[in-house]
Parts: C-alpha cells; sequence; structure tokens
C-alpha cells in the first residue's frame, strides 16, 4: 500500500484534491438551495410549501447515481457540454440539499410557534420575524445533522468515479487497474476518506457537546 502511494503520489493527490474541491462546493451550494427549500416549506402559502415538498421528496428518493448521469449523458445531447466533475457537483447539490432543506425544516418546526407569534405581536415582519427569532434558534438545533449531511457529502462524492470526475476514487479504479492489486488500492483510498471523515465526525460531536452544555447553562 504504501509503494502505491509513493508511486501514484501524483495521482492520488490531485484526486485528493479534487474530492475536498467537489464536497466543498457542493456543500456551500446544496446549503444554500436546501436551507432556501426548508424554509419555503414551512410557509403559511401552501401552494410555495408544496413545491418545496415536491423538490425534496423527489430528489430525496432518487438513486444519486441517476441524478448524475442525467446531467453526464442527457443534457450534453441538448447541446450544453457539461464535463464528469461539474455534472458531479450538480447531482451531488441536487441530492444533499434535499436532505439538508428537511433538516432546516425539522429545525424551524421545532422552534415553538409562540416564539413566531410573539415577534409578529411586538410588530415585526413574518422575513424579521424569521430573522431575528426563529432562525437563530433553529441554527443550533440542525448544526449537528448538518455536518452528517457534510460527512454523507463526501463519502457520496466517489460517485464521481462513475463519470470520470478525476476524484480519489477515480483515481483509485485508474490505479488498481494498471496495478492489478485490488486489496492495496482500496484498502489505500479508504484510509485516505478516513482522513477526511474522521476529523469531520470528531468536529460533528464536539459541536454537539458544546451545543448541549449551553442548552444546560
Amino acid at each position: 500500500m504504501f509503494e502505491l502511494l509513493t508511486n501514484y503520489s501524483d495521482l492520488i493527490i490531485e484526486g485528493f484534491i479534487n474530492t475536498l474541491i467537489a464536497s466543498v462546493i457542493a456543500l456551500i451550494a446544496s446549503l444554500i438551495l436546501g436551507g432556501l427549500v426548508g424554509i419555503i416549506q414551512t410557509l403559511e402559502n401552501k401552494v410555495l410549501a408544496k413545491i418545496g415538498d415536491i423538490f425534496v421528496e423527489f430528489f430525496r428518493n432518487i438513486p444519486l447515481l441517476i441524478i448524475v448521469m442525467f446531467f453526464y449523458v442527457v443534457i450534453p445531447l441538448y447541446g450544453m457540454d457539461i464535463t464528469g466533475f461539474q455534472s458531479g457537483i450538480i447531482g451531488l447539490t441536487l441530492y444533499t440539499s434535499a436532505f439538508i432543506a428537511d433538516v432546516v425544516r425539522s429545525g424551524i418546526e421545532a422552534v415553538p410557534k409562540g416564539q413566531r407569534e410573539a415577534g409578529i405581536s411586538q410588530g415585526m415582519t413574518y422575513v424579521q420575524t424569521m430573522q431575528y427569532v426563529v432562525l437563530p434558534q433553529a441554527v443550533k438545533i440542525v448544526i449537528p445533522p448538518l455536518g452528517n449531511q457534510f460527512i454523507n457529502l463526501v463519502k457520496n462524492s466517489s460517485i464521481l468515479a462513475m463519470v470520470a470526475g478525476l476524484d480519489l476514487m477515480y483515481y483509485g479504479d485508474l490505479i488498481a487497474s494498471e496495478t492489478f492489486n485490488t486489496l492495496g488500492t482500496y484498502t489505500m483510498i479508504a484510509c485516505i476518506y478516513l482522513v477526511i471523515t474522521v476529523p469531520l465526525t470528531l468536529l460533528v460531536s464536539y459541536i454537539e457537546k458544546r451545543l448541549a452544555q449551553q442548552d444546560v447553562r
């Protein structure tokens, strides 16, 4: 395994960097999209709330591979060039945002309705009430599950290997096909993924404990 790491260090480093870039871009995009959809789901406007529900149920119940392949194979047929890396990021964003939206919706709904009513009774608009009263409380609730979603996103980024996304798993497959050392190659790739996910897991656990201590105080 160490010999593989030495001989193919350039490919492994490139795959590692691409995996991180894809994960960070997809995380930021899915946080924005998922957050907006989650808020829309809690609106009193039934039509908008239903649209948010449909978005979540649609992308949450479709395999990630199908979403990625749609952008990689189908969209280019209509004149739009999309690389495997780009299609992977888009697929990860849509898929993860559906789960993030559900987390955000649950966090907002976990805040007692009396808090919202109190804000409105003080003369605040709906937007102001959400901004200054509801969302600050909801953030503490959603941070731990959002951290878990980010960890899942990093692991799901291996889907890029299916569309030549130049990620860690893609180069792992390439190395395994060249060396025929499948055990050593995939053990090495698994260890590199652990280098990313284990610190994230510990960070999420630390944040959960800190939030729990603040609640006790």
